[in-house]
């Protein structure tokens, strides 16, 4: 039996969206009120899922307070309360939408963790939108 656990945390930042290889007008157009100069901010949240089969020794697919351990380490501490385009090295130079910043985040965790436990990252921007990064 394959069982899904889930560890959700929260961060605070902001970004600005825009397109370098634009226009002013153009990342207007594309990005609207977000691609403001001074920026904006979010409070996120992030969830993580694990999939797999559950330890019988422990009852667990995978400590979860472990997880949330790896989640500080490998992106809250970095992105909490920061500016996303200037602040966060492992970002810079991407766009910090937040496909991008979900597939980033994948990035940083895929390697913390054992192979093929990683199943969906979702990283919820505000109530109306977010996005689920999964495996291919």
């Amino acid at each position: 039996m394959r069982m899904l656990v889930t560890r959700r945390e929260h961060f605070s930042a902001g970004h600005r969206l825009y397109n370098p290889g634009y226009s002013d007008e153009r990342n207007a157009e594309v990005f609207g009120k977000c691609s403001n100069p001074s920026g904006h901010g979010h409070n996120y949240v992030l969830e993580v899922t694990l999939e797999g089969s559950v330890d019988p020794e422990t009852g667990f697919l995978f400590d979860l307070k472990e997880l949330s351990g790896i989640i500080h380490k490998s992106i809250l501490d970095e992105v909490d309360h920061r500016n996303l385009n200037e602040d966060v090295e492992w970002l810079r130079g991407r766009n910090p939408t937040t496909e991008t910043l979900a597939q980033a985040f994948w990035e940083r965790l895929e390697p913390q963790l054992p192979a093929g436990l990683l199943s969906r990252v979702r990283l919820i921007e505000t109530d109306k939108n977010w996005v689920d990064c999964t495996r291919d």
